[in-house]
This record gives C-alpha cells, structure tokens and sequence, in this order.
C-alpha cells in the first residue's frame, strides 16, 4: 500500500514511529474506504487524511512523552538574555564615548 511523502513528517511530528504511523496510515484507508465506498478519488483521499491525522492526534494524546521543545527554548533565551544585556550596555557606552569625543581630535606625539 502506498503511503504519504510526508508520513515521516507527521510522524515525527506526532512524535510517534514510522511503524506506528504506517499502521494508522492502513487503519485510516480502510475508515476512508468504509465511509466514501469509493477508492482513489479526492474524497476518498480527504477522507482518508482526514482520519490519519485524527488518529495521529488520538495516539499522540496517549503518549506519556513529556513536551521539552518550548522549554529548551525558554531556556536558551534566558541563557542568552545576559550576553544581550551586555551586547546593549556596550553599544550605549560605545555611542557616549563617541558623543563625548566627537569634537575632540587629539594627536598623539
């Protein structure tokens, strides 16, 4: 049976295995096949997309997998919180250096 390009997307993206969703690829078919009673055409293949992907959100609300992504993320914008403040208080001593001694031009003997 053939199967999506981007069944490895939605699977990762589901965080589940290529197994597991070629499996609820199959199941989703056969509920397509059930509820259009036609194969091959754009309803069939809505229908049939339409119940993998609640099958994928079913499976994924199954899985005990904690969601680490957005708090890798708050992490490392709290890491690089610092290095901006410093980036920022550098670059404002930098335009009152230059402010101060703008006028001035003295040589160095």
């Amino acid at each position: 049976m053939k199967t999506p390009k981007l069944l490895p997307w939605y699977a990762r993206k589901a965080g589940v295995s290529l197994e597991r969703a070629e499996a609820l690829w199959r199941k989703a078919v056969r509920e397509a096949t059930l509820e259009t009673g036609w194969v091959g055409n754009a309803e069939y293949w809505g229908s049939a997309m339409d119940h993998f992907t609640r099958l994928l959100k079913q499976e994924r609300a199954t899985l005990c997998a904690p969601r680490v992504v957005p708090y890798v993320r708050a992490q490392n914008r709290m890491w690089r919180l610092p290095l901006l403040a410093m980036e920022d208080l550098f670059a404002a001593a930098h335009a009152r250096w230059n402010h101060r001694h703008a006028g001035s031009t003295h040589r160095a003997a």
